[in-house]
């Protein structure tokens, strides 16, 4: 069974261009059991609106005096390490972190990011649908709170452990590049920028 970070965001709204980060949650499963996890709140430059504090019920007053997404990077790439990472609808939190990740040059996470939900459409064909919510009661996993980066990350990394255990049982490979495939996703890397000094080869 492989190792991966599970993860997750909560944002000020659904445009990666426009819209800010302002939690950040990661699980990280070795051998299959969570570990200590990452979470940290964010600024997201921008005031939450209020359709969005209703999701996930982050208030202004609590992300104003935190870091902004630029100086988390670093941090959450170094927890993430070499491994893939998945995310439920992982487009979404893909695209958000990439957004920044270009924006501000900093750094970012090397694996390859991969999607329970399409994952779970094939693996568990039929259900009425595979949000994480409805995918949770289904595996009667215990369940607290949902639209909190952490708790929704380990979520997400249950599932994609059931994933995995019922593809293996069918004997499919579980191998990250038969995953993509299986899931038809498109390759999905956080670009890698290298600070300014190296790109132009002066020091």
């Amino acid at each position: 069974m492989i190792d991966f970070v599970a993860f997750d965001l909560e944002t000020t709204g659904i445009m990666p261009l426009e819209d800010g980060i302002v939690e950040i949650g990661a699980v990280k499963f070795i051998d299959g059991l969570p570990q200590k996890d990452f979470c940290m709140l964010v600024n997201p430059g921008m005031e939450i609106p209020i359709e969005a504090y209703k999701v996930h019920g982050i208030s202004n007053e609590e992300v104003k005096d935190k870091p902004p997404i630029a100086d988390i990077m670093a941090p959450f790439t170094e927890y993430c390490g070499e491994l893939p990472l998945v995310a439920h609808n992982a487009k979404f939190d893909f695209k958000f972190l990439e957004a920044a990740v270009k924006r501000d040059k900093c750094k970012a996470p090397t694996g390859q990011v991969l999607d329970t939900y399409g994952l779970a459409k094939k693996v568990f064909p039929g259900m009425l649908n595979y949000r994480l919510e409805t995918l949770t009661k289904f595996f009667e996993f215990p369940n607290t709170v949902f639209h909190r980066a952490s708790e929704d990350a380990e979520y997400c990394g249950k599932v994609f452990l059931r994933i995995l255990e019922t593809l293996e049982k069918n004997d499919i490979s579980t191998e990250v590049p038969s995953l993509v495939q299986l899931g038809e996703m498109r390759e999905m890397r956080f670009p890698q920028i290298a600070p300014a000094g190296e790109q132009l080869g002066l020091f």
